[in-house]
């Protein structure tokens, strides 16, 4: 058996006291994270999340995603605070204050101005009997056995706690608030996951005079010459009442070669695919991406809510849009 190299050994040990570290998270949560959800959720204002050093990147990573779910939120440095930037909170706000010893001087200094305005403290520490945590309205703790790092001085398993912590937090203020993909894109609209929630098969599709759109009961030859000069790669057959009956692709077509069958002077309806997958206009792109990938397919018939064919939407101008 080849032995493990000492790289190895040592990534895996600070992945196995990571985890242990979560898990250990896990078994904490009870009423304190439930009432710390129920302030947030109330909070009139922002959420203004303190901190310094390592959990003063946490705190802003954690502010991002707040904000980005539907729960306005900044991060304060803690050793700015006390040089004027105190002002940015309100008797409205709410403060997340991190600290894992719970009596980092910078953090501990807020407490009598946030005591002053009378808004709602959550802290987050590993040590319950700190001064940050009996200052609280609520603590919530990041106590980890032991850190990854081999010196124990490395924030490492404590800060990978405490950003877990704040991600569930997030999440669950995400559903009390009812956050949807709307909101989600309302807020993300730059790049390819604003790309991605945001534009519509309306936005990528084919339609008008080029739908290759034709008469269930016409001939293969003629429905053939169609697919030819149309040149999306498909052919839509429609019953009297216009209404979708079938598909026929360019792959319909490679198969009925290879089979040697005699089919043209044969009507569409006899080798149109009855069950094609389609889609509605007011469908992001994203979940027509999803569909063609999922099926192995390039292109998705658009229906009105009556199944009229009203457009094709292909893979190339979805990809083309930046959705990927």
């Amino acid at each position: 058996m080849t032995q493990m190299s000492p790289l190895l050994l040592r990534a895996r040990e600070t992945l196995k006291i990571e985890i242990a570290a979560l898990e250990g998270l896990i078994e904490r949560l009870g009423p304190e994270f439930e009432e710390a959800v129920n302030l947030l959720y109330s909070c009139q204002g922002k959420v203004v999340l303190a901190g310094m050093g390592k959990s003063g990147l946490i705190a802003q990573k954690i502010a991002a995603t707040l904000t980005s779910t539907g729960t306005p939120s900044l991060f304060l440095h803690a050793g700015e605070s006390s040089h004027g930037d105190l002002g940015i909170i309100t008797n409205r706000d709410l403060v997340i204050a991190i600290s894992y010893s719970g009596e980092t001087d910078e953090v501990l200094q807020m407490i009598g101005h946030i005591q002053v305005i009378g808004v709602s403290l959550i802290a987050m520490t590993g040590k319950p009997d700190s001064t940050l945590a009996q200052a609280a309205t609520v603590h919530l703790s990041i106590a980890v056995e032991k850190e990854a790092c081999p010196l124990g001085l490395t924030p490492t398993a404590s800060s990978t706690a405490t950003l877990a912590l704040g991600d569930a937090l997030a999440m669950c203020l995400l559903e009390m608030r009812q956050f949807r993909e709307d909101d989600f894109a309302l807020f993300h609209p730059g790049g390819s996951l604003g790309r991605k929630l945001t534009v519509k098969i309306e936005d990528v599709m084919v339609s008008g005079k080029t739908l290759p759109v034709v008469p269930e009961v016409m001939l293969m030859r003629e429905a053939l010459n169609v697919l030819s000069r149309k040149n999306l790669g498909i052919v839509v057959a429609v019953n009297n009442d216009e209404k979708i009956s079938g598909v026929f692709t360019t792959g319909d077509l490679m198969r009925l070669l290879e089979d040697g069958q005699s089919f043209l002077d044969k009507p569409l309806i006899d080798f149109v695919n009855r069950a094609p997958k389609t889609i509605a206009p007011e469908d992001l792109a994203a979940k027509a991406l999803h569909v063609m990938e999922t099926h192995s397919i390039s292109c998705l018939v658009v229906l009105d809510p009556e199944n009229h064919p009203i457009g094709i939407v292909q893979i190339y101008y979805i990809l083309r849009a930046g959705v990927y």
